[in-house]
């Protein structure tokens, strides 16, 4: 009864609003503001958020800190990590006050905050004093809940608005790492703070790679602080993840970290689960898993697939989003129609929508028709066995949407579901010839 009053009343109705903000009161005062003692690290754009996080919770744990970290994927509290399990970039204000408080009682001293615009507008992140505010990128994205871009900007532009007026911590300056090469980042980097730092291709970024050399496990590229240089050796791949990396360096510059130290943690630090994360078959074809659903996210993961020199062919599995943005999808399709030498849609988390239905919303973005390098077959196991078998050597296989959840949400409830579990059942079957390629 309630799960349907809520879907009758709008996401930004400013009742609900009201509503949330008071949780988020409440929240706060039950935890005794937990957040207060600690420096924290807020990471928003559209994509790219759960990588740049996880860069720096790591980095900043093999520098021998105390940290707390809440993304996407996964939660770390010090030394201790576990999958995040709530389908959620922000979780619920109880939830993360609650393990807020859990950080601080561990002695946690800086804290890293995957900050996504529905945690911004719903007051999730109320009570919380950001010290360094990170902008990735901007790209279109929930537009089901801001309607239109200014609003999802202008949401996103709130943590860097009161940066400079949230609560002060003894000797931390209030700083803002910006992606020059992002739309709207004249809007970011008009605010007042106490250290702007910039980062992208261009020149007149503080901080931009030169002699980008792309190896076959691994990228290198050299950067110039003011400190001296830095040379990068990192088995990420792709451009996305040099965008990644340099506002990772920038905070860690922030925390007075010398550019030796942050080499040495680099090079150390390999892939995000989920994050365009490889595993390769006897055959020699390369699967890769990753989060990608948004138009942006999904160019960035196939054009990198694409330009890997030995690759043959790109085979993309994926679906769109669930009751969200449905504006999106014909142009996620077309990108992946555009790039995937084969392309088979599937399912992923349907919520309440019907597969027909989403099916229909993504299908003007293809121009392809079926049984021509393109099929569509809703049981996400039988899309998946369908790209393996069909697979030669030297192929990329793309597993999009649901990175390393543990979990699929049906018209029917929720599952048990795990990509690569699944990925790994289908290549026993077929090493036993229970299937046959």
């Amino acid at each position: 009864m309630l799960q349907k009053i809520k879907q009758l009343i709008a996401l930004d109705n400013p009742l609900r609003l009201f509503y949330h903000f008071l949780r988020a009161v409440v929240a706060n005062i039950y935890y005794w503001f937990p957040s207060k003692q600690m420096t924290i690290v807020g990471v928003t754009g559209t994509n790219g958020k759960t990588t740049t996080c996880n860069i720096i919770a790591k980095w900043l744990r093999a520098s021998g800190k105390k940290v707390f970290m809440f993304s996407t994927v996964n939660v770390i509290i010090w030394d201790e990590e576990f999958t995040n399990n709530s389908k959620m970039t922000s979780p619920d204000v109880f939830t993360l006050q609650k393990l807020l408080q859990e950080a601080k009682k561990r002695w946690c001293e800086i804290a890293v905050i995957e900050t996504a615009s529905h945690g911004i507008k719903m007051h999730r992140i109320w009570g919380i004093d950001y010290d360094f505010s990170v902008l990735t990128n901007i790209t279109q994205d929930h537009l089901d809940l801001h309607r239109t871009m200014k609003d999802y900007v202008n949401t996103k532009l709130q943590i860097f608005k009161n940066l400079i007026i949230y609560n002060r911590k003894d000797g931390i300056k209030k700083t803002a790492v910006i992606n020059i090469d992002s739309d709207y980042h004249e809007l970011f980097t008009a605010e007042t703070y106490d250290s702007l730092y910039t980062y992208g291709m261009a020149y007149e970024a503080n901080l931009h790679p030169e002699n980008i050399q792309n190896k076959k496990h691994h990228t290198e590229f050299t950067l110039e602080i003011p400190w001296g240089i830095i040379n990068v050796k990192t088995p990420l791949r792709g451009m996305f993840n040099i965008y990644n990396l340099l506002a990772a360096i920038w905070v860690f510059v922030g925390f007075g970290m010398k550019p030796k130290e942050i080499e040495k943690i680099i090079e150390e630090i390999h892939g995000i689960p989920g994050r365009l994360e490889e595993m390769k078959t006897p055959e020699g074809v390369s699967i890769f898993i990753d989060y990608a659903h948004t138009p942006d996210a999904l160019e960035n993961v196939l054009s990198t697939l694409k330009d890997i020199e030995w690759a043959k062919r790109v085979i993309s599995v994926f679906w769109a989003t669930w009751d969200r943005d449905v504006t999106k999808r014909p142009i996620m399709w077309e990108v992946v129609s555009r790039l995937s030498d084969i392309v088979i849609v599937t399912q992923d988390d349907d919520y309440s929508e019907k597969p027909e239905k989403i099916i229909k919303d993504i299908l003007p973005g293809i121009e392809r028709k079926q049984g021509e390098d393109f099929w569509i077959i809703i049981d996400r196991k039988e899309a998946i066995r369908t790209a393996l078998v069909m697979s030669r050597p030297w192929d990329m296989i793309l597993i999009a949407g649901k990175w390393d959840e543990h979990s699929m949400v049906t018209n029917h409830g929720t599952v048990e579901w795990h990509d690569k579990t699944v990925i790994e059942q289908i290549l026993r079957e077929i090493d036993d010839n229970k299937i046959l390629k």
